[in-house]
């Protein structure tokens, strides 16, 4: 049986100076082998359904500043802990560890995003930093900005939904019981729609108290499900893919890595820190993506507040960082 592989970057590189670092043309690739020009309902459906939906927000009835506060909220929170902190530093990369009936939390947060289970998600991500820009990689940019953004989600491909590229990549995420739980895909679903269900019930309840009207109270439940759920979503979505493609396509370089990773500041404000990406890409296993002083990564500020709580430890900073320098003079590790 093939062994578990967690991907590095190809190439050793060195910390950044001040110049930056120019990128190389490549030639455009062709789709990933194994990808069949056939619709993927299982993604394409909730991502054609939700982005309909998403469209009431014009809707004057449905509009509430209390959903508007909880949308912006919910970007941060689920996309923030749930995607950034959770399924990309925690699951794929390993970059902290922390108990595990908190990382079964953070789980059901990433889950509230709608965007895989646990295991198919850090599969994906892992063959991306295996093989970035090159022709294996699901979503490079280098096939075109469509591809790379949303196109690789909509059509099949049977080779990344095997057993054996589950095992390659991914075979520590199936070990853990709630996320083979939620590769049932049933699961999944059911845990989504149980947190809608609830901000809607939630928002109606403490609406109708406090305006003495069931009907108000219903206006607010819709209100909050259509943007403290349906919107948020969308938008976690488009930030999270926005890494995907964006930020290898356009911004700078602090390293010179062998794919097309830039940092970008604009993507680095919506994910709150993963706009970084080539510094992302020079030390993926980092907890931190935090390399020059205005390079602010609010999940790296979160992993700091839970170590300090004592809810994180084995925190990974950049290879040649004061902090990794410290660590490896103290265990006597490299």
């Amino acid at each position: 049986m093939p062994t578990n592989t967690i991907a590095t970057p190809r190439p050793e590189v060195a910390r950044g100076d001040s110049r930056r670092v120019p990128t190389v043309e490549r030639p455009r690739l062709e789709a990933p082998r194994g990808t069949q020009w056939r619709i993927a309902w299982h993604y394409a459906a909730p991502i054609v359904v939700l982005h309909l939906l998403a469209l009431l927000a014009v809707v004057p009835w449905l509009f509430s500043w209390t959903g508007v506060v909880v949308c912006v909220a919910g970007i941060y929170f689920y996309g923030g802990v749930g995607i950034n902190l959770c399924y990309h530093r925690l699951l794929t990369h390993r970059s902290f560890a922390c108990p595990q009936w908190l990382e079964n939390f953070f789980i059901l947060v990433a889950v509230c995003c709608l965007e895989d289970a646990p295991a198919a998600w850090v599969a994906n991500h892992r063959l991306h930093h295996k093989d970035s820009d090159e022709q294996p990689d699901p979503h490079s940019p280098l096939v075109n900005f469509f591809w790379s953004h949303v196109g690789w989600l909509l059509v099949r491909n049977p080779e990344r939904n095997t057993l054996t590229f589950y095992d390659l990549y991914a075979r520590d995420i199936l070990r853990k019981p709630i996320c083979l739980w939620l590769q049932r895909r049933q699961n999944l679903l059911g845990v989504y729609f149980a947190h809608a269900l609830l901000y809607f019930g939630i928002a109606w309840v403490v609406g109708g108290v406090l305006a003495g009207s069931w009907l108000a109270g219903l206006q607010l439940g819709c209100s909050v499900l259509l943007w403290g759920v349906i919107l948020r979503t969308v938008f976690v979505w488009h930030i999270t893919w926005s890494v995907n493609s964006m930020t290898h396509l356009w911004g700078y370089r602090n390293y010179g890595t062998a794919e097309e990773s830039q940092n970008n500041w604009f993507v680095a404000f919506l994910s709150s820190g993963e706009g970084w990406h080539n510094n992302h890409h020079a030390h993926p296993t980092s907890a931190s993506n935090w390399h020059r002083w205005w390079e602010i990564d609010g999940i790296w500020l979160l992993i700091v507040g839970l170590e300090r709580m004592g809810l994180a430890w084995d925190v990974r900073y950049p290879r040649g960082s004061e902090r990794h320098a410290a660590k490896v003079a103290l265990s006597g590790s490299k």
